[in-house]
């Protein structure tokens, strides 16, 4: 169990590495109201220092250590030796050399078999009573909800095979041992993502969140409390069955609290807030751009592009853990995150009621108003017809017959609902911070060349016709790399990609199969180059030829719509036409600048 006031780590703000993304200092807006004042934060103690190439503490540590040459993490150590000349001039024997190998990173035997051919000896040093540390794993089956069938292993033979991992597959993730602690409780954040478009791409994040706190205090997992979900598991379905359990009215008390009372006690220890907000919206924007390519594959087979339909969106319930030393760690991404702003409460044995939840309301009602209000389809058309209206001067008859409201207030209120209604609560990170972001973002071109050469609507799945469309438009075919080779790269990422089973709906190549074949194309065009580079000179490369494709097919149609337009009389000595100006290829100038930018990446 962890010692009480021990207290997170501050992190001072360090400088970020060359290429690395930064973002601007954020920081939600709060409440005015400031929580009521609690036990300090706590974390688990730092774990004791590894002695690699460090001189071991208690007996027998007075010999040098040195790193031992048989294994990355392994530790060498010279015993004590006589010099030449001790107990009458004998010679100096050879000094033993003892390997701790408990943090050796290579294979085990075959440093069992270095030392013992080096007539070396192993030692495997660790703290009394503790065995070697191994990582904790905890398994998520897939489609499961609330905590449903959530468990903790140490060793991956454990799984629990229930049925068959085809019919109910499930994600096994390393358990994050090394939990930031408030009131000695391990707790979770969920926070609210919406994703207003994706072409282009908007997300908004929602300046306040939740935090579900487990109902037993933490320690790290061993085989014997494994089993103590309420020490380990944060799902709220899961803790408002303990004992433990607080219902508070305050937002700021109890098991489940808003994020934003965590931020004011982290504040008060002098934590830098907004480096931790500038980290979590990275991550937010880095997983949403992850998860953009294959959404727009299912987006484009439901609403075609160029027909008017709904206005869609989609709020994304994102759980995040903070570790000891402040670092946001993504835990999963709820597509359909719950709602609810009511819990139940058992009033007499087998007897519930559902009772208003404060924290819920407070936040999920502003998440789904606040969305509301940003995809309200009326504004642009209200933005579009203010200029028009305010060229009419109001009839005076109507102002007559109008009651003079009471105040000026309740006036605006009458005439726009949402002056009576507090600032949104969702603020956009994106495009706001795209530039930082736009190199992450090459999948996604990948896909929009996908989706362009998938022929039928609908369809997700690119057919062999499809892609050598692609290749022969693309300029891609050449004396290296002919018309079958492509038929072959087709053949075989398809083949192997179908039979791992994930989507059989319907034959062809799936988008992850197409960025592996674009991979491989890249790597044979541009091999001198690093893969980064590689998958972005191809991905200019296409995008050049298209552009000049779609140029002149542009030219063809507009030279037929005026060889249309010219027929204009019809005399009765035949039929008269009029010359046509031929029109130059579009945005020509463009496009050949664009190309010099790709010969220059190249050089």
């Amino acid at each position: 169990m962890e010692p009480a006031g021990t207290e997170p780590e501050s992190r001072p703000p360090a400088q970020e590495p060359p290429g690395s993304t930064a973002l601007p200092s954020e920081e939600p807006e709060w409440g005015e109201a400031a929580p009521e004042p609690q036990q300090e934060a706590e974390g688990v103690p730092p774990p004791a220092p590894v002695a690699l190439g460090r001189r071991p503490n208690g007996p027998g540590s007075k010999g040098q250590a040195k790193r031992g040459g048989a294994g990355k993490g392994a530790r060498g150590k010279r015993g004590s030796t006589r010099r030449a000349g001790e107990e009458g001039g004998r010679p100096a024997r050879r000094p033993h050399v003892t390997v701790d190998s408990s943090k050796a990173k290579t294979s085990l035997e075959a440093l069992k078999i270095s030392l013992r051919q080096l007539r070396w000896k192993e030692v495997r040093m660790m703290k009394d009573n503790d065995p070697p540390w191994k990582p904790t794993f905890i398994v998520k089956p897939d489609g499961g909800c609330q905590g449903d069938g959530i468990y903790l292993i140490k060793d991956p033979s454990d799984i629990r095979l229930a049925g068959n991992l085809q019919s109910r597959p499930a994600v096994v993730q390393e358990y994050i041992s090394k939990p930031l602690l408030i009131d000695k409780l391990k707790f979770d954040i969920r926070l609210y993502v919406l994703l207003k478009s994706l072409e282009p791409l908007e997300i908004y994040i929602a300046k306040d969140g939740l935090s579900r706190f487990c109902t037993e205090p933490y320690q790290e997992p061993t085989l014997k409390n494994l089993h103590q979900v309420f020490m380990h598991l944060t799902n709220y379905s899961l803790n408002i069955h303990s004992g433990n359990f607080i219902h508070s009215e305050n937002v700021n008390t109890g098991s489940k609290r808003t994020f934003s009372s965590i931020l004011y006690r982290l504040s008060s220890k002098g934590i830098d807030i907004k480096k931790l907000w500038s980290d979590i919206i990275s991550l937010v924007i880095k997983t949403v751009i992850a998860l953009t390519p294959e959404l727009k594959v299912y987006y484009q087979s439901d609403i075609p592009a160029g027909k008017p339909g709904p206005t869609c969106f989609q709020i994304l319930g994102f759980d995040i853990l903070l570790m000891k030393n402040l670092k946001p760690v993504l835990l999963e991404v709820n597509a359909n995150p719950s709602m609810r702003i009511e819990h139940e409460q058992e009033l007499s044995p087998g007897v519930f009621e559902n009772v208003p939840s404060p924290v819920d309301e407070e936040i999920k009602v502003a998440v789904i108003r606040d969305t509301l209000r940003l995809m309200d389809p009326h504004k642009k058309k209200k933005k579009d017809n203010q200029s028009q209206l305010s060229e009419y001067a109001s009839d005076p008859k109507e102002d007559l017959l109008e009651p003079e409201p009471t105040n000026k207030l309740e006036h605006d209120i009458r005439k726009n609902p949402e002056a009576s209604l507090p600032s949104l609560c969702l603020k956009q990170v994106f495009p706001k911070y795209a530039k930082q972001f736009s190199h992450l973002r090459l999948v996604d071109r990948m896909a929009a060349l996908f989706i362009r050469f998938l022929g039928v609507k609908g369809t997700m799945k690119l057919g062999p016709t499809g892609f050598r469309t692609f290749i022969r438009n693309c300029k891609l075919s050449n004396s290296n790399f002919s018309m079958a080779s492509a038929d072959i790269l087709y053949i075989d990422i398809t083949r192997r990609w179908n039979s791992m089973g994930i989507d059989q709906r319907e034959s062809g190549m799936c988008l992850q199969a197409f960025v592996e074949a674009f991979f491989c194309l890249a790597q044979r065009r541009y091999k001198s180059l690093p893969l980064h580079e590689q998958v972005a000179s191809l991905i200019d490369f296409c995008d050049y030829h298209l552009a000049i494709l779609d140029e002149k097919r542009l030219v063809c149609s507009r030279g037929i719509t005026e060889r249309r337009a010219a027929l204009v009389t019809c005399q009765p000595d035949g039929l008269h036409l009029t010359s046509a100006t031929p029109a130059p290829l579009l945005n020509r100038m463009t496009t050949a600048s664009k190309f010099t930018d790709y010969r220059n990446h190249r050089s």
